[in-house]
């Protein structure tokens, strides 16, 4: 912060907030200057805002004074987005974590944007209902956090993103304005959809402050199936075809051989030895219709390189093989201090392509590559590993990486699925999107936020000057 501005602005805040939720000790202020790239950086001061009304105070402060502002929830997200890489003021808003009401008729849900979302989803199975985002850090990511990057999660394959379950938004832009988004209806056309553009936003465009979520009735009945193939293209063509027949997996999870071991190493799921690469699917629906959801699963599945296919004997046997799943990421993290995880997306007939191409450029290179993911979105998790202390590991992942991201655009694919750009693919932007689309933009961040205080530095690059 500038010195007298930082002073005029930190004044107002004293005046108007308790002490308890003015962060000025370093040492408190340090919690909130990381998120889970494990990238940090000190911000100035720290607001634990609880009302609307706080949030547009710290918003109107921040653009009179030109100071930093960035908004977080839990700081659960992977490319640095929440961090204040320009010092500034935290806005945090983990204690404005009320969920509002629940209309089941209607399908909605009303919070505020801390609220958790394994708290919603425990609201919302009360009476029947789901909401679709589920990543793996649902337990502690908030709502607000979800939207802000826009989440998926394993069954986005079938009930969509966070895009595609938010009926509206409430939220204040840069200018301090206090803006509703959308409507209580899934049908509404009046005006533009500013609800799917501040989405995945990263709270670039405005500090949203709550949501009408969309809710879907819970399925009667899951199946979990595993199938196990000699190799990462077949498991690969397996997927296209899955995608391609009318009955739409809830989820379908991607694992590589490598990704097949650690799992195996986590929790021993007695696949075969020579198991090459693993599709772990969820089919759901009602009791009476799951026989035939699973047996046109199991068809599409079956073909060549195919050496497994079995259902999960029990919940608890299902659950083992989530939770191995689950453990991929941060058991790999263990496994190599530098990891560098991409969830790049392509279209689903191109998988096989993206498999392997991948594996080309991991022998090229001599970088260790692990891969899995939300396959049936093409949504995967390329995770380059190497070792920090090897002089020859460190100098070609970096050239490895961009080999990766221009792998993916030209299978037609994007450079993020679901886990956004935040600092980390903000140089690469401009490789996926054109000069004059980044220019209407960067046209639109402006109308926005005009002195440009929202999480500055993340998302786009910068405008010319």
């Amino acid at each position: 912060m500038a010195a007298e501005a930082a002073t005029v602005a930190l004044r107002r805040l004293k005046e108007a907030l308790p002490p308890e939720r003015l962060l000025l000790d370093p040492g408190e202020r340090l919690a909130y200057g990381y998120d889970n790239s494990r990238r940090v950086a000190m911000p100035d001061a720290v607001v634990l805002a609880e009302s609307v009304a706080e949030v547009q105070l710290a918003v109107d402060l921040c653009r009179t004074h030109g100071l930093p502002l960035v908004a977080r929830g839990r700081g659960t997200n992977t490319t640095g987005a929440t961090v204040p890489i320009h010092g500034g003021l935290v806005l945090s808003l983990e204690r404005m974590s009320r969920v509002l009401r629940v209309s089941p008729g209607d399908r909605l849900l009303e919070c505020e944007a801390g609220a958790l979302n394994g708290d919603v989803q425990r609201e919302a199975a009360r009476h029947g209902l789901f909401w679709a985002p589920d990543p793996t850090s649902a337990a502690y990511s908030t709502v607000g956090g979800n939207l802000a990057c826009g989440a998926g999660g394993p069954r986005a394959v079938k009930y969509g993103t966070a895009r595609d379950n938010v009926l509206g938004l409430r939220a204040i832009a840069g200018t301090g304005t206090a803006i509703r988004t959308g409507c209580y209806t899934t049908k509404g056309v009046v005006g533009y959809d500013l609800t799917r553009l501040l989405i995945g936003s990263e709270g670039t465009l405005a500090v949203i402050t709550q949501a009408a979520l969309k809710l879907l009735p819970a399925p009667e009945t899951t199946r979990t199936l595993r199938a196990a193939y000699r190799d990462v293209e077949a498991a690969a063509a397996a997927v296209a075809r899955l995608m391609a027949q009318p009955e739409t997996p809830a989820s379908l999870e991607f694992l590589d051989a490598d990704a097949v071991q650690l799992a195996q190493a986590h929790r021993d799921c007695g696949l075969p030895p020579d198991c090459g690469a693993l599709l772990l699917i969820d089919c759901d629906g009602s009791h009476a219709g799951i026989a035939a959801v699973v047996a046109a699963v199991s068809a599409a599945a079956a073909g060549e390189g195919l050496i497994d296919l079995r259902a999960a004997r029990s919940e608890a046997e299902a659950e083992d093989l989530w939770a191995a799943r689950k453990a991929l990421s941060p058991a790999l993290r263990k496994l190599a201090p530098k990891k560098v995880n991409e969830d790049v997306a392509v279209p689903v007939t191109r998988l096989p392509e993206l498999i392997h191409g991948v594996g080309a450029l991991s022998r090229q290179h001599g970088i260790r590559i692990v891969c899995f993911g939300h396959a049936g979105n093409g949504n995967i998790h390329v995770n380059l590993l190497a070792d920090p202390d090897d002089p020859a590991q460190m100098a070609v992942i970096e050239p490895c990486l961009h080999a990766v991201f221009r792998l993916v655009l030209s299978l037609d694919g994007t450079l993020s699925g679901e886990h956004g750009v935040g600092i980390d693919k903000r140089a690469f932007v401009a490789w996926e999107i054109d000069a004059q689309t980044l220019s209407m933009m960067q046209a639109v961040k402006r109308s926005f936020d005009p002195a440009g205080i929202l999480n500055p530095g993340k998302a786009l690059p910068a405008a010319p000057t």
